[in-house]
This record gives C-alpha cells, sequence and structure tokens, in this order.
C-alpha cells in the first residue's frame, strides 16, 4: 500500500507540473528564455529534475541568469559541487540573487572547497535586503542557519531567530524555524552536523509560532 501511495502522489505531482506549467509551455517552446526558466522551476518544484535541468540549460543558453542559478542549485542537490559553485558563481556576478544566494550556501560548505564566510554572509545580507526577490527568503534562512550553527561564526541563537522571523514574515510565520530544525535534524554534509537538541529547539519554536507542522515534527522527535 504504501509502494502505491507513493506512486499515485508521484504521478499527482507531474500532472500539477504539466498543468501549471502549460501556461508557461507555449512561449517555452517558442524560445522565451524567462518562460523556460519559470518552467524549469514548476518541474523542479515537482520533483522532476531532468526536465527542470533541460529547460533551465535553454533558458541559461538563452540568457537568463535566474536559470543559471537554478542549474547550480540542481548540481548541488545530486552531489557535483564544483559545477554547481562554478555556475552559482556565474549567475551572481550577471547579477542573480538567487545565484548570489547559491554561492553563499557553497561558500560555507567544506565539500565544496576553502569556506569564506565573510563573503557568504555579505552576500547574504545583501540579498535579504531586498524583499521584492524571493531569494531574500533563502537568504534570510541561511543566515540564521549560520549563525545558529555557530561555524567559523560565533554562535547567536538571537539572531538567527531573527533572521528566521524575517524568512517566515515573507512566506509563513513559523515556516523558518521548522526548516531550521529539519536540517538540524537531518544535518547537511560539509555544512551543518546533526544535533537532536538543536532541532528540538527549533521545531519547538515553530510549533509556538502556530506552525502545525512544526508542533508535529517535534512531538515525533521528541518521543525518539
Amino acid at each position: 500500500m504504501k509502494h502505491l501511495y507513493l506512486l499515485l502522489l508521484l504521478l499527482s505531482s507531474r500532472a500539477f507540473a504539466e498543468e501549471i506549467g502549460s501556461q508557461y509551455l507555449a512561449q517555452a517552446q517558442a524560445g522565451d528564455s524567462r518562460a523556460q526558466y519559470y518552467l524549469a522551476e514548476t518541474y523542479y518544484s515537482s520533483g522532476d529534475d531532468k526536465q527542470a535541468e533541460q529547460w533551465a540549460e535553454k533558458a541559461a543558453t538563452g540568457g537568463d541568469v535566474d536559470a543559471m542559478a537554478l542549474l547550480s542549485q540542481i548540481k548541488f542537490k545530486h552531489g557535483d559541487l564544483a559545477q554547481a559553485k562554478g555556475l552559482a558563481q556565474q549567475a551572481m556576478v550577471a547579477g542573480s540573487a538567487p545565484g548570489a544566494v547559491m554561492l553563499a550556501r557553497l561558500l560555507v560548505n567544506t565539500q565544496a572547497g576553502k569556506t569564506d564566510y565573510p563573503q557568504a554572509l555579505s552576500l547574504l545580507q545583501k540579498a535579504a535586503e531586498n524583499t521584492e526577490d524571493d531569494a531574500a527568503v533563502d537568504a534570510q534562512l541561511l543566515l540564521g542557519l549560520i549563525y545558529a550553527n555557530g561555524v567559523e561564526v560565533a554562535q547567536d541563537d538571537a539572531q538567527a531567530t531573527v533572521w528566521f522571523k524575517r524568512s517566515s514574515t515573507l512566506s509563513r510565520t513559523g515556516y523558518a524555524e521548522y526548516w531550521a530544525g529539519k536540517v538540524f535534524q537531518q544535518g547537511e554534509v560539509g555544512f551543518i552536523t546533526p544535533n537532536k537538541q538543536k532541532a528540538l529547539y527549533w521545531l519547538n519554536l515553530s510549533c509556538s509560532e502556530g506552525f502545525d507542522t512544526g508542533c508535529e515534527e517535534f512531538d515525533a522527535l521528541s518521543g525518539e
């Protein structure tokens, strides 16, 4: 039954991607690089990385710098950190805010080479201030994680809380704190070591902010 449920979920996700992506498809096929980028994002959100990468490559070739940042994110997800870093660098230099955030993410990851926290913080603070760009949500979340983690930067939960709250204000109350809890629960190779106590702390804060999933995850982790 579990396998059947996952299959149905996958099929519904793909159908959703096709339904939403259809508004961009005609323009994307006609060569509109921005439409190609939006289509790539839609496929990536639905879990279809292959289609996402194909359309992002078309968009990047057409000059869309945010598509280059998306390609960096896809490469990062699949463990090709060297290529991800090169793409993020190109996107950032070309003026992409998502590219700047991705580069910062790679600059604090030891698997991507020598870390550079000062540059990462500078890139993130700039991206975090431009709240008209969706990249501000991720920039603020990553700033919070850096201060909560306390590697090469003094651990400062109060500062982390400020950044998480700012990120959640742009998305949904308690959402950034929830993701912080999940990252500390699972860890991220090269950046964050799993830490149950930190995970519980941020999940509890997410719950207190009224994010129901945060409460559910806190209860589940507390019972382990």
